[in-house]
């Protein structure tokens, strides 16, 4: 294992963060067994207060991941100089079989834990928890997901060595590569460009619908996601390119260096905020079934469109400037 204060500082908080997330599945558990809104027992009551301190956990562990998630893909850009062959964050992540699975399984983990929470604040604002069991039915596959992140990180950190060769981003998001990336790398830019637009600006259409008739959020939720896969894949085949004015050079890992003035970092941020909000309107408008949740609900949708479309547009100016303010013309 490498010796580094972010490779330490990550360890050891995903190992607290797991042990909390596993105290709260206990009393989770303990919940979904004993709850009844009805009752007025002593027990009930404890119950009610446990949600507060379940709610509490996960708004940190919530702030840990988005935090965790952007420190891991640092810590693996600041060590690649480490490994022979490694220009990039890309390079380190494929020292060993770990590396990939843990930025996946991060993703996943923050962009879950996003919406569970979006679930979560909705049913603390109705007065007889609607969502109770669903929501913490959810939150043992969350816990899960925790559980698995820590495991493939330490494994990641504890199975770096220093003597590894390693590939370059050039050759893992090469158009020749017989992978995901390798694919998504060598998608048409043009065609990609038309489908990246389209799908933002289908989903603001659809959004200010929602806005002003209060109606379609499960279709806004829907497009959200779609648009996040559409927008990763667009990184790859076209944005990264205008940015590193180099038709060869699909990384995007790279968009995170100085260089690139950290570009990346307001990039990625962007566009998952706007894919959890926006899958977040989705979800509970699936769940607004009890007559308590009527009111809150609508309101709470018509926020999390809001701030999906702005982290959209947000995501979609900052891919656009490079096309429209540098020279480098990306012939189709």
């Amino acid at each position: 294992m490498i010796i580094n204060p972010a490779i330490i500082a990550l360890v050891l908080g995903s190992i607290l963060i797991t042990a909390f997330a596993f105290y709260a599945l206990a009393t989770a558990l303990r919940i979904l067994r004993h709850w009844d809104i009805r009752s007025g027992s002593e027990g009930q009551l404890a119950l009610e207060r446990k949600t507060y301190l379940i709610s509490t956990i996960f708004g940190y562990l919530l702030g840990f991941e988005l935090f965790s998630l952007f420190l891991f893909v640092y810590t693996a850009e600041h060590i690649h100089d480490l490994f022979v062959g490694a220009m990039c964050a890309a390079g380190s992540l494929n020292v060993n079989e770990y590396g990939y699975v843990t930025l996946v399984l991060k993703i996943f983990t923050f962009m879950f834990c996003g919406v569970w929470m979006i679930i979560n604040h909705a049913d603390n604002r109705a007065h007889d928890y609607p969502l109770i069991r669903p929501k913490y039915k959810l939150l043992i596959l969350l816990t899960v997901m925790i559980g698995l992140e820590t495991f493939f990180q330490t494994n990641y950190f504890m199975g770096l060595r220093a003597d590894v060769i390693t590939s370059c981003c050039g050759t893992l998001f090469s158009e020749e590569a017989k992978s995901i990336a390798g694919t998504m790398a060598g998608l048409p830019p043009y065609g990609t460009r038309i489908v990246f637009y389209l799908a933002v600006i289908l989903t603001v259409r659809v959004g200010i619908h929602v806005l002003v008739t209060g109606r379609g959020a499960a279709a806004f939720g829907l497009l959200a996601g779609v648009t996040t896969v559409v927008s990763l894949a667009a990184v790859l085949s076209f944005i990264s390119v205008y940015y590193y004015e180099l038709p060869t050079h699909h990384c995007p890992f790279c968009l995170l260096q100085k260089e690139y003035h950290y570009i990346g970092y307001p990039l990625y941020l962007s566009l998952f905020l706007a894919g959890i909000t926006g899958m977040g309107a989705g979800v509970i408008d699936r769940l607004k079934g009890p007559r308590s949740l009527s009111m809150v609900i609508p309101a709470l949708q018509k926020r999390l469109c809001l701030f999906s479309m702005a982290g959209f547009l947000t995501f979609t100016l900052i891919a656009t400037y490079p096309m429209v303010f540098k020279d480098f013309v990306l012939v189709p």
